[in-house]
């Protein structure tokens, strides 16, 4: 995905003698690519934070569970539920109490497990001292060096605080800073300034204060930008240094000296949080109150050297480069490192929904192998037919030669009983005459031709066309027949004899 961005020049008309020197904002083009590293250092904490939230808050109940029904009430999860707790079966369990029908969700051994570590680690001496440090510096940077304890809230998640921080931590380190006030109008003040820890990152790393000092650039692959920004760019990098913890209200808003110090304010600020990145959200609040919120929203866009604006997750996330190296942290810190215990307890599945798993696969491997033997089955039973059908033609045509055969000769046999009752006949009385010639030839017989009608209509037509011989041996045996029945048989013989005796003794009577 790709955007370009134009920047005009800013121009003011009779600018003062004093402000001369300076440099105003570039005019210029680039093109914004996608990182796929940063982006994945971004989603990989996905839903992370609403798990903990939904760890915390069972914590807080005596039992050490909640009905489910009550979630949806308290925090905001990505979808139902139910759906959330099933999704992460290695750190939520779903359980039923004392018979009754309402779902309850307590944490998994291996989720109580890492939680008393975590807990181990939150009160330990380094931690606390670490968490403070964090707290001082943003407290210095801001200019009245107070920030109000909703604003903390939002930010608490990426400064690592511990979420009961305002009354075990704050208390422990009355020498940095204190609450004031209550409810909303609660504030975290700054005491006393600390002159030590009034030192940037970049200062530290270079140690060069109160010269010049160049940001680290790293653009992501592809990135593309025309000749006017590389020089702008550059010469922008040159300029005096102005740490975060000095007062620059002597710059104009509208230079590039200004510019460059909103971007060492935020550079300073991302390096504080634990995960180098917070939701663009986040960033915008506290510039805010800060007074310098269009000023961050310009910096990120107008430095993406600097940092990366990500969109994965539904949301827009700022992104220290500098603070990653290939897709992970280039400094590691304890809050990190439990939290990608919890990202390797989500994506790890349990043996039960192993079992599961590999239960259903089974069923369906089954299921077709069933199937594909019962087409088996079906098919070798299919040939068995086929087989039983032919042999059944086979002999049903064996004996409907036999039976032709015997007709033939029972026929020969007919044709000289014939000769020797003819004389017989012919000096038989006329009364029997046509009508008894009648009689005879309407009375119905079965025919041979019948009985091969019947057999052929047995035979399929996939008998037919896979036994050629066959057909041809079934047809000679037809017109063998068809020929015996127009010559050899008798009643057809005798009938036409008795049509010849009747005509000629017929014709001798007239």
């Amino acid at each position: 995905m790709r955007f370009t961005v134009f920047f005009h020049r800013t121009t003011t008309t009779s600018p003062p003698s004093h402000r001369q020197h300076l440099r105003t904002l570039f005019d210029g083009n680039f093109t914004l690519v996608r990182d796929r590293g940063l982006d994945h250092a971004v989603e990989r904490e996905k839903n992370l934070k609403p798990l903990l939230n939904l760890r915390n808050l069972i914590k807080q109940e005596p039992s050490k569970s909640l009905p489910v029904s009550i979630i949806k009430e308290s925090i905001q999860l990505p979808f139902r539920p139910m759906d959330f707790i099933r999704k992460y079966p290695s750190v939520f369990e779903e359980f039923y109490s004392n018979g009754r029908f309402e779902a309850h969700v307590r944490l998994t051994p291996e989720a109580v497990e890492l939680d008393d570590e975590e807990g181990f680690m939150c009160k330990s001496e380094l931690f606390k001292k670490q968490v403070a440090d964090r707290l001082l510096k943003l407290l210095m940077i801001s200019k009245i060096h107070k920030i109000p304890l909703r604003v903390l809230e939002g930010l608490r998640w990426d400064l690592g605080l511990p979420m009961d921080y305002v009354k075990t931590m704050i208390p422990e380190f009355p020498d940095y800073f204190r609450v004031v006030g209550m409810g909303d109008n609660a504030v975290l003040e700054l005491v006393c300034w600390c002159k030590e820890q009034a030192v940037s990152v970049l200062e530290k790393k270079l140690g060069n204060k109160g010269k010049d000092l160049a940001f680290p650039l790293q653009f992501s692959t592809g990135f593309e930008m025309d000749n006017k920004y590389e020089k702008w760019l550059r010469d922008w990098n040159k300029l005096p240094y102005v740490s975060p913890y000095e007062n620059a209200g002597h710059l104009n808003a509208s230079s590039d000296e200004s510019d460059r110090w909103v971007v060492g304010v935020l550079h300073e600020i991302m390096h504080l949080l634990v995960s180098k990145k917070t939701e663009k959200d986040n960033v915008l609040m506290l510039g805010e109150w800060l007074g310098l919120a269009s000023r961050f929203k310009r910096a990120i866009l107008q430095h993406p050297g600097i940092f990366y604006l990500s969109s994965k997750n539904r949301t827009y996330t700022v992104v220290l480069r500098e603070g990653y190296k290939r897709g992970f942290l280039a400094e590691d810190n304890p809050a990190m490192e439990f939290r990608r215990k919890y990202i390797h307890l989500m994506n790890t599945v349990k043996e039960d929904s192993k079992k599961d798993k590999d239960k259903v696969v089974k069923d369906k491997t089954s299921t077709k192998e069933s199937n594909v033997k019962g087409d088996e089955g079906k098919a070798g039973e299919e040939k068995r037919d086929e087989n039983l059908v032919e042999e059944k033609e086979e002999g049903e045509e064996t004996e409907l030669s036999d039976a032709e055969d015997e007709d033939a000769s029972e026929s020969v046999v007919d044709d000289d009983n014939e000769e020797s009752v003819r004389d017989t006949r012919r000096t038989s009385s006329n009364r029997r005459g046509r009508n008894f010639a009648e009689r005879k030839l309407n009375t119905e017989k079965p025919s041979r031709n019948s009985r091969r009608e019947r057999s052929s209509e047995k035979l399929p037509r996939k008998t037919w066309e896979k036994n050629p011989s066959q057909v041809s041996n079934s047809k000679n045996i037809q017109m063998r027949g068809e020929h015996n029945d127009v010559k050899s048989s008798p009643q057809r013989s005798r009938s036409s004899k008795n049509r010849e005796r009747l005509f000629t003794t017929k014709t001798t009577v007239v």
